[in-house]
C-alpha cells in the first residue's frame, strides 16, 4: 500500500505567520478614480485638501433679522428695540444688494447670506413686525449670535480626509460639499477562489449520496468582500492533478489565490501538491500548530499569496482570518487587524484542550447573575452553523491542557460589539421549540438559543444564566419527567408530549411487528446489529441507559446530539437502531416503536419569571395557534405525561 504523504513540518502560528508575511509586501496594490456615488465602502488613496471654504460666505443660521448687534442692547420684553428694514429678503442663493448700518436690519432665512456690516442674527421670536417698515427686537444679540462664518466648517487648503480612510455615507458628504465629482480610492484586491474534491457540490445542484454543498466558497467570498477585496469565483475542481494545476494558473492572474480543501495527509489531497510545485518561493509553511485548522498551507510566488484552506468549514474560516484576511486588507488599504472588540466572561463547564496547539474555541454569551458566561459551541470544525450562532471565541494557548469550570477567559468578538438577546434560550434542542422562537422573533422579539442538552439547559437555568430552559429528562427513581428535578428557584411551564420509541430501518425483521422488549432482546442477541446513541445529560440517553442495563451493544460509543442524527445514521445504514422521537423518524421513512411518551417543557428561573419577554413566552406557548401548530408537527398538547418507565 502506498504511503500517505505527510506535513512538511508542523509549525506554530506565529513562525507560519512570519513567514507568510516575510515573501509579501503588505501595502495597497494600486489606485483607480471613482465617481462619488461609487466610492462608498472604498478606501481613500491620497489625503483630500479643500478647494473652497465651507461654507463659502458668512450665513444665517435661523429664520430672523440681519443686524448689528450693537443696536439690540437693551432690548427685553418690557423695552423694544426698533429698527428700519432693508428692502432685502435674504432667502438662501439671494445675494445682499443693501448694506446693514446702524439702526437698519434686513429679512433673512435660514441659509441666507449675511449682509454687508451686520454682526448677528435676532430669530424671529424674538421680534415683531410693525405696520411702517420696521422691526421691533425683543431680546439683545451679541455680536457673531446665529452666524456662521466663512470657512468656519472646512477652510481652503485643510486637510479633511487622509488616505487610508474608508469613505462611509459622512465621508461622502464631506466631499460632496468640497464639490468633489469623483474620489481617488485604493483599488480592490481581486481574489480567486476555488473548492475541491470530487464530493463537492455547487449550491442549486443535485446532491447525490456522500456529497455536501460547496459552503466554503460562499462564506470566503462574503468575508473577502468584507475585507475590502473582490472575490472570484473559479468554481469547484475535482481531484484531478491536471485540472487543479490549470485552476492555479487561472487564479494566478488574479492579487491572491485561495482553494479550499485537498491540504492533508491524505493521499487523495492533491491540492498542496500541486501548489507544492510553486516557487519564488513556494509553499512557505503546511502545517500549523492550531485547532482548528492544522493543515492549512501557505505559499507565495511572484509576490502573490497562495492558500490551500482545510475542507471543514470552521476550520477553513478561521484559517482564512488568521493568514489571508489581514493580507487582503492590507492590499485594500485598510490596516492588518482592524479594532477588536473583547468581552470578560467565565465558563461554565470544564474545557479540555489539546497540548502543544494554540486553540480557538467558538463560544456564545449569556448574562448570569455575575456577568457573562461562555458556552463552547461544540459543533466541531466540519459545522457550518457555528460561527452564525457564535459571539466571539476564546483562544487556549498552546501550553494550556484544561480550563477549569468557573475559569475566566476573554471573548474576543467576530462583531461589533455584543448584540443582546431579549429571551435566551438554553436547553434540549426540538423543532417545536424552533416553531415558537422563530414566532416570537416576528413578533420583535430578540432571541438567542443554545442546544446544550437537558442536563446542561436545567444547570443553566440553575445558576440563572438563561430566561427558559427546554428540558426532558426522567426521573431514573420514579419515571417521572422534569418537575422531581426543580428546586425551589425554578418554575415549570407546561410544554408538550414526545413519543420516544425505537427507530430502524423498515423490514428489519428483529423490529419490525415487535413490542420493545422482543424488540431489545433481538439486537442485543445478535452481535452484528449496531445501534446510534445519544450524548451523555441528554433526556433520551437516560432512556436508553434505562433500556439497555449493563449491556453495551456495538455502536455504544458512537454518541449523537440531536434526534436527526440518530435517524440519518440509520437511514444511511451507519447503524441499524436507535432511539429517537416519531416526528423526526417518519419523515426519513423509518420504522418507530414506541417506549413511552416523554414531556418536553420549559424551565425558567423564577427570578426571571416578570420579564417581559418570558411572559410573551409563556403567553405564545398557550395561545391556540401555537397547539394548532405544535399538533400539526406530531406534538401531543393536550395529553398529560405517562408517568411510568420504559415499557
Amino acid at each position: 500500500m502506498k504511503a500517505q504523504s505527510q506535513f512538511l513540518h508542523v509549525v506554530t502560528r506565529d513562525e507560519a505567520e512570519q513567514r507568510f508575511r516575510e515573501h509579501l509586501s503588505l501595502t495597497p496594490l494600486g489606485k483607480e478614480n471613482l465617481a462619488l456615488v461609487q466610492a462608498l465602502g472604498r478606501v481613500l488613496a491620497v489625503d483630500v485638501t479643500a478647494p473652497i471654504d465651507v461654507p463659502g460666505f458668512d450665513r444665517s443660521n435661523v429664520d430672523g433679522f440681519a443686524v448689528q448687534a450693537a443696536d439690540t442692547w437693551g432690548a427685553m420684553e418690557e423695552q423694544e428695540r426698533e429698527l428700519s428694514l432693508t428692502d432685502d429678503v435674504l432667502a438662501p442663493g439671494v445675494v445682499p444688494r443693501a448694506p446693514v448700518f446702524s439702526g437698519v436690519a434686513s429679512t433673512i432665512a435660514t441659509g441666507g447670506m449675511l449682509p454687508r456690516g451686520a454682526d448677528a442674527v435676532v430669530m424671529v421670536e424674538h421680534t415683531d413686525l410693525a405696520g411702517d417698515g420696521r422691526v421691533q427686537i425683543r431680546r439683545a444679540a451679541t455680536a457673531g449670535e446665529n452666524v456662521s462664518y466663512a470657512g468656519s466648517d472646512i477652510a481652503r487648503g485643510e486637510t479633511v480626509l487622509r488616505a487610508g480612510q474608508p469613505l462611509s455615507s459622512r465621508e461622502i458628504g464631506v466631499l460632496a460639499a468640497l464639490g468633489l465629482a469623483e474620489v481617488s480610492v485604493y483599488r480592490k484586491p481581486r481574489v480567486a477562489v476555488f473548492s475541491t474534491g470530487n464530493e463537492i457540490v455547487a449550491p442549486g445542484q443535485p446532491l447525490p449520496t456522500g456529497a455536501v454543498y460547496d459552503s466554503n466558497a460562499a462564506i470566503i467570498g462574503a468575508a473577502i468582500e468584507e475585507l475590502g477585496g473582490t472575490p472570484v469565483h473559479l468554481g469547484v475542481v475535482p481531484d484531478d492533478e491536471a485540472a487543479l494545476r490549470s485552476a492555479l494558473q487561472r487564479g494566478l492572474a488574479h492579487d491572491a489565490v485561495v482553494f479550499s480543501g485537498g491540504t492533508s495527509k491524505g493521499e487523495g489531497d492533491l491540492s498542496y501538491r500541486v501548489v507544492g510545485a510553486l516557487t519564488d518561493p513556494g509553499v512557505v509553511a503546511h502545517g500549523v500548530a492550531l485547532k482548528p485548522g492544522k493543515p492549512v498551507c501557505l505559499a507565495v510566488t511572484q509576490g502573490k499569496p497562495v492558500v490551500i484552506l482545510p475542507g471543514f468549514p470552521t476550520s477553513a474560516v478561521f484559517t482564512f482570518h488568521e493568514f489571508l484576511a489581514p493580507v487582503i486588507r492590507a492590499f485594500a488599504g485598510r490596516p492588518l487587524q482592524p479594532p477588536r472588540e473583547h468581552q470578560a466572561a467565565t465558563l461554565p463547564m470544564r474545557i479540555n484542550s489539546e497540548r502543544g496547539r494554540t486553540e480557538y474555541l467558538l463560544v456564545g454569551l449569556v448574562p448570569g447573575p455575575e456577568g457573562l458566561t461562555a458556552y463552547p459551541m461544540g459543533k466541531g470544525s466540519g459545522s457550518v452553523t457555528t460561527f452564525s450562532m457564535a459571539d466571539g471565541f476564546i483562544t487556549i494557548g498552546q501550553h494550556t491542557e484544561m480550563l477549569e469550570a468557573g475559569a475566566p477567559v476573554e471573548v474576543q468578538l467576530l462583531g461589533k460589539g455584543l448584540d443582546a438577546a431579549d429571551l435566551i434560550l438554553i436547553g434540549s434542542h426540538c423543532v417545536g421549540l424552533d416553531w415558537l422562537a422563530g414566532a416570537l422573533m416576528r413578533q420583535g422579539v430578540r432571541i438567542k438559543s443554545m442546544s446544550v442538552g437537558s442536563t446542561g439547559g436545567l444547570m443553566a437555568a440553575k445558576r440563572g444564566e438563561c430566561d427558559v430552559a427546554g428540558i426532558h429528562l426522567m426521573d431514573p427513581a420514579t419515571g417521572v419527567y422534569n418537575r422531581p428535578l426543580l428546586t425551589p428557584a425554578l418554575e415549570l411551564i407546561p410544554g408538550y408530549g414526545r413519543m420516544q420509541g425505537l427507530v430502524y430501518r423498515q423490514g428489519d425483521a428483529r423490529f419490525e411487528g415487535r413490542d420493545v422488549a422482543s424488540a431489545m432482546a433481538a439486537a442485543l442477541a445478535d452481535p452484528t446489529c449496531t445501534m446510534v446513541n445519544r450524548n451523555a445529560g441528554s433526556g433520551t440517553r437516560i432512556l436508553i441507559d434505562r433500556l439497555l442495563g449493563d449491556a453495551r451493544p456495538p455502536g455504544h460509543g458512537v454518541q449523537t446530539k440531536s434526534h436527526n442524527a440518530v435517524a440519518v445514521a440509520i437511514a444511511q445504514g451507519r447503524a441499524d437502531w436507535g432511539v429517537a422521537i416519531d416526528t423526526v423518524a417518519h419523515p426519513y421513512g423509518l420504522g418507530f416503536t414506541p417506549i413511552q411518551e416523554e414531556r418536553y417543557d420549559f424551565v425558567v428561573p423564577k427570578a426571571r419569571l416578570e420579564r417581559a419577554p418570558v411572559q410573551a413566552f409563556i403567553a405564545l406557548l398557550q395561545s391556540e395557534a401555537a397547539r394548532k401548530a405544535l399538533r400539526e408537527l406530531g406534538f401531543r398538547v393536550d395529553t398529560e405525561a405517562h408517568d411510568t418507565g420504559p415499557v
